[in-house]
């Protein structure tokens, strides 16, 4: 196995004030430590809420190296992503949710297609949805095993991408240097800045393939997170408010810097 296919897994928290915060969190770093083969880097980027940095202090990792970053600035996923990204030392790297966790076997894996695979620059776990009380919802990144979906089944491509949204990049695992070099997340568009990722890395000519056998298990409707807020009306969600984002990714992925957009809701 070649030791140039090192990982590093960002992990990036907002707040520690959400519904069972530590109980996922406790599960999130656990799935880290059983891998079958370490992971080489883990970078907790968080920011300097008083509660979060005092329980990432006493929190017990164990044997579990952990390079932490602190975020002064406003909380948001995709910067705090990318401030991870910069400054870790793999030549791949992992998104990992504070509520989600990585089956055992995903590293392992991993570095098993990495070889086997080398003109593939990310790779797609399934994703199973659960809601907060881990109850099966269903899977993400399946859809490119459709024969009417996609030409070259476990292959996501531009083309598929067009007419079929539902990609999830949480529990991917993409090389850093084609992510800094197509522009990395932007935190530009809301609601759908994981899809127009996909656009712009796709149209850069990164491959990308789904993997069944590196599961990752995501936490859907979580108490606290944003489509819960939409869901039970603590943020409101305009009818062409999700159409206007996807639309707005498909506008902006040829464009690797971040340009201004701004949704304006109807008036009723």
């Amino acid at each position: 196995m070649e030791n140039s296919n090192t990982i590093s897994v960002i992990l990036p928290i907002k707040s520690s004030m959400t519904g069972f915060f530590e109980d996922y969190f406790k599960k999130c770093i656990e799935s880290i430590k059983i891998q079958k083969i370490p992971f080489d880097e883990v970078i907790i980027v968080h920011t300097d809420e008083t509660s979060l940095v005092e329980f990432l202090d006493s929190f017990e990792f164990g044997d579990l190296e952990i390079k932490r970053l602190v975020w002064t600035k406003e909380a948001n996923f995709c910067e705090q992503v990318n401030y991870g990204v910069e400054n870790s030392t793999s030549k791949w790297f992992s998104i990992l949710e504070f509520d989600d966790e990585y089956s055992n076997i995903w590293s392992k894996n991993v570095k098993e297609y990495m070889n086997y695979y080398p003109d593939v620059q990310a790779f797609l776990p399934i994703v199973v949805d659960v809601d907060e009380k881990g109850v099966f919802v269903g899977f993400t990144n399946e859809a490119c095993f459709a024969a009417n979906i996609t030409q070259e089944l476990g292959i996501l491509s531009n083309e598929v991408l067009q007419t079929y949204q539902n990609f999830q990049i949480s529990g991917m695992v993409i090389q850093k240097e084609m992510f800094e070099k197509f522009g990395k997340l932007k935190s530009n568009i809301k609601l759908t800045f994981g899809y127009e990722f996909f656009l712009r890395m796709t149209q850069n000519s990164v491959n990308f393939m789904t993997v069944p056998r590196i599961g990752y298990k995501h936490t859907n409707f979580r108490n606290g997170s944003l489509f819960w807020n939409y869901k039970n009306g603590t943020e409101r969600l305009y009818e062409d408010e999700v159409r206007f984002w996807i639309e707005s990714a498909k506008k902006e992925y040829f464009f690797t810097e971040q340009r201004d957009i701004n949704y304006e809701p109807q008036e009723i």
